[in-house]
């Protein structure tokens, strides 16, 4: 969100005056030009006048809120209205906030449906005491069985009653039941495999059994199923899954054709699935579909039917495709995609000719858009919590599903760290449409005429005419398209098919251990000597501090002139247009690489070694998510399911300093840190090394001369960076800085210790030998450079030498995990103290000389205070 000032600062009054002040603010916005006067004279009155025209209504039983137009009618285009912004923040600060501002949590919590205390267990215990015993549960069915039908009951309840296995021996059912077709026993208290086995197996005619919600199925199976079905030959549904003897009874339950009042057909030898039209087989654990009942003959006018949830592995694709067919008035179909019919809407179609939808989406509309994957049937991605959860913790975790962004900027440059906001509750109302009827923008208004009086609003307005009752919705992915990930996104939002996403991270995974990097040998030095001609000082250009400072070796001389210069070092990435611009030739040596981001930025560097060497021990699952989200989100369900970590940091694509970098366990905070601009995704290292129990992690330098041959130094010098607080995984520090970053030297506590006295007393509290260490550090970085020099050897130019930082941290078995790569690192700490070689002779390093030997390796072919790699 850019902002112009006025040119005199002074009071907006007119029209005018606001229109030349929010030109660039109105056309970012998309607010139509007819309503910019509308909005100017609400924003002066401030008018909120919402209320007016919409109501808030609870759904989803409570835990969300939908907002519906009261007006009688509400034209496209009519009509903008002003929305607050309940809650501005930076990430940083969220935390803190909730805490301390006077009342916000539990604004925050009211308006996310979180404030709701989980009185189930009151409700239940008042339920329990109106219940029936069991006794008398049995003399109603009996009762009700004489009255309304032949005197047999086929249908047995019994659910919730605390029934343990020696009440159910006692109250003898086979003997009084022992037509029994559907016995139910879900939620007591059963726990004996062995009597329970004795019971149910004495119902031979028993099609449906439910042992749902009982212990004994949380002890596990251990042939339970085996011995019930084996002792019950006609059970086609058990615990709701169909077992593979199922058949018509199963089918017309699932089509409400049998059910309590009708457990069995009352016209045997007639085909009493015929009327069936629709048919939900979802999750029902169905592994054969291929099935005698489950034919046209049996079901001729099945018009919709629902195998979402089902492996059907038994069946090959060709043979459902047959079989499907057959149905000729099958119009509607949903399955899952990728599934048991292949992992192609557009193929099933093409298969399936008589389809007019798939799982909810116009057939048409599908083969139209091409689009393989598709499903309108989301469920909601509803905020879940305890009890005992503080309502801070259930803010943080459920304002995913409800914030929203922008980053302030002037003429001069943008803010690094971006602004998130709630909406007030009528603008939080607003739900999700693929086809919304309006559209949200935020607006900052500047009363004043400059960015220091500016007040953020959002504002709506319809796109399309809605009349009274409609629900007003919104596109919370505006202008995000399948080019940019749109299905993926909604996972934030939505719970979207997990088998397509962990497919595709299976197929990445498998296309990552394929991958594999043979070693580059190490060369005595092949690099020609800088020199000059008549034999005098290099000249050098730069805009580094340090280096005007402390080179000061009488083999180089510095200048203020870019042109005179043989060797320019400097911070800024310099490009053709630099070089043409300031007159740099190819004949001088410039400290950096062509080509060089392919280490230096981050979502290049993980592309680059995984591409070589796939996804080596040293590197954290990373993704980049402008184009693996999937595959993230497939990784993120199976450590899921499986019970894994899920701590994992974002970090932008280059930026320093940890700026707009994130450490979250939350799916839907992962995507939406998206929208603040491009990211990596990396596994977090939960369980890093310790030292005295704070984070810390480790500076090395590496001096590049060559690419091809490739010939790189690690310096002697080297440095750690503390975090300043105990580490903690406790979900509150995950927003505290000076706990999980270690970056202190801008404006926050350093805590400088010297790498000799580091080293000594990590030694001691870990018992370990640094040496060991070490070598796994150099080891990791030769891979490094020789991922970047085997996969990009037009990196290599005879003029260009370079020194990069390489961020390093230990996990909890010392072994090294690269952070990232820095081109042109901050090397005051290095020239601040002298210290000693952890390796080699131990000689001591004095600070004021760093670059002297730098600038000795890399241009004179020396190895003081360096060793090859």
């Amino acid at each position: 969100m850019s902002a112009t000032n006025a040119s005199n600062g002074s009071r907006i009054e007119t029209y005018e005056d606001f229109v030349k002040v929010h030109d660039l603010l109105l056309a970012a916005s998309g607010l139509p030009q007819s309503l910019h006067f509308k909005l100017f004279q609400k924003l002066t009155s401030e008018t909120f006048d919402g209320g007016a025209h919409f109501e808030i209504e609870p759904c989803e039983e409570g835990r969300q809120r939908r907002l519906l137009l009261t007006s009688e009618t509400m034209a496209e285009d009519s009509n903008v209205f002003l929305i607050d912004h309940a809650w501005t923040f930076r990430l940083p600060d969220a935390y803190k906030q909730l805490q301390e501002v006077p009342g916000l949590v539990q604004r925050m919590a009211a308006l996310m449906c979180v404030d709701v205390e989980d009185d189930g267990g009151s409700e239940q215990a008042a339920e329990s005491g109106g219940k029936m015993t069991a006794e008398e549960v049995l003399e109603s069915e009996i009762r009700n069985a004489k009255e309304t039908g032949d005197g047999f009951v086929r249908w047995l309840e019994l659910e919730e009653l605390g029934l343990d296995g020696a009440t159910l021996l006692s109250l003898n059912l086979s003997t009084k039941f022992p037509d029994l077709l559907a016995l139910s026993l879900c939620g007591n208290k059963l726990e004996n495999q062995e009597k329970l086995v004795e019971e149910v197996t004495k119902f031979k005619n028993l099609k449906a059994l439910w042992l749902n919600n009982n212990p004994v199925l949380e002890k596990g199976d251990c042939g339970m199923e085996d011995a019930i079905l084996q002792g019950c030959p006609k059970l086609e549904i058990y615990n709701s899954r169909f077992t593979h003897n199922f058949g018509e009874w199963a089918l017309g339950f699932c089509a409400d054709v049998y059910g309590k009042d009708n457990p069995a057909s009352s016209h045997q030898g007639n085909l009493p699935l015929q009327s069936v039209t629709s048919l939900d087989l979802s999750n029902r654990g169905i592994h054969n579909l291929i099935n005698k009942a489950f034919s046209p003959f049996e079901m001729p006018n099945l018009s919709y039917l629902n195998i979402r949830g089902n492996p059907i592995e038994e069946n090959s694709v060709s043979d459902l495709f047959g079989l499907l067919k057959a149905f000729y008035c099958l119009q509607s179909l949903e399955v899952d995609i990728p599934g048991p019919l292949g992992d192609s809407a557009v193929e099933i179609l093409e298969s399936l000719p008589t389809l007019s939808s798939l799982n909810g989406v116009d057939a048409s509309k599908i083969l139209e858009s091409e689009n393989h994957i598709v499903d309108s049937m989301l469920q909601l991605r509803l905020p879940e919590w305890t009890a005992e959860e503080p309502l801070a913790d259930r803010v943080l975790n459920a304002m995913w599903l409800y914030l929203m962004t922008y980053r302030l900027a002037d003429e001069e440059k943008l803010d690094e760290n971006p602004v998130w906001y709630v909406m007030d509750e009528l603008g939080s109302a607003l739900r999700h449409s693929d086809e919304p009827n309006f559209r949200v923008a935020p607006f900052l208004f500047m009363p004043e005429g400059k960015l220091a009086s500016a007040v953020s609003f959002s504002i709506l307005w319809p796109t399309q005419n809605v009349k009274r009752g409609d629900e007003c919705t919104r596109d919370y992915l505006f202008g995000i398209g399948e080019d940019k990930q749109r299905s993926a996104r909604l996972t934030a939002w939505f719970y979207t098919p997990q088998k397509y996403f962990i497919q595709e991270y299976e197929k990445h995974l498998k296309k990552l251990q394929s991958k594999c990097l043979p070693s580059l040998s190490v060369k005595s030095s092949a690099t020609t000597v800088v020199h000059r001609s008549d034999g005098s000082a290099f000249r050098v250009y730069t805009d580094i501090l340090q280096i005007e400072e402390f080179l000061t070796r009488p083999e180089f001389v510095i200048t203020n002139e870019p042109k005179d210069a043989d060797i320019i070092w400097t911070g800024m990435q310099i490009d053709e247009e630099v070089k043409k611009a300031v007159g740099i030739t190819d004949q001088q040596c410039i400290n950096q690489f062509p080509f060089e981001a392919c280490l230096v930025m981050k979502h290049h560097l993980a592309d680059t070694i995984q591409k070589a060497q796939g996804s080596p021990g040293w590197l954290q699952p990373t993704y980049n998510l402008e184009t693996h989200l999937s595959q993230l989100i497939g990784d993120y369900c199976l450590r899921k399911r499986d019970g894994l970590n899920n701590l994992w940091i974002l970090k932008p694509w280059n930026m320093a300093r940890t700026i707009d970098t994130t450490v979250t366990d939350n799916l839907s905070a992962i995507i939406r840190l998206m929208e603040t601009g491009p990211k990596i995704c990396q596994k977090y290292i939960e369980h890093p090394a310790l030292f005295q129990g704070k984070k810390f992690d480790l500076r090395y330098i590496v001096l590049v001369r060559s690419i091809n041959p490739l010939e790189i130094f690690l310096a002697d010098v080297f440095w750690v960076r503390l975090a300043n607080n105990l580490y903690s995984l406790e979900k509150h520090s995950l927003f505290e800085y000076e706990t999980h970053f270690t970056v202190m030297n801008y404006g926050r506590r350093l805590n400088h210790m010297n790498t000799p006295e580091f080293v000594r007393e990590f030694e001691k509290e870990h018992q370990v030998k640094w040496l060991d260490i070490h070598q796994r550090v150099k080891s990791m970085i030769r891979s490094v450079f020789e991922s970047a020099a085997s996969l990009h050897p037009e990196m290599h130019d005879p003029k260009s030498r370079a020194m990069y930082g390489v961020d390093v941290m230990l996990d909890a078995s010392f072994q090294p995990k690269l952070l990232e790569v820095t081109y042109c690192p901050d090397c005051m700490r290095a020239c601040k103290y002298d210290t000693k070689a952890i390796c080699g002779g131990g000689e001591t390093v004095r600070g004021p000389d760093f670059f002297n030997f730098v600038f000795g390796c890399l241009f004179l072919n020396e190895t003081i205070h360096v060793c090859q790699l």
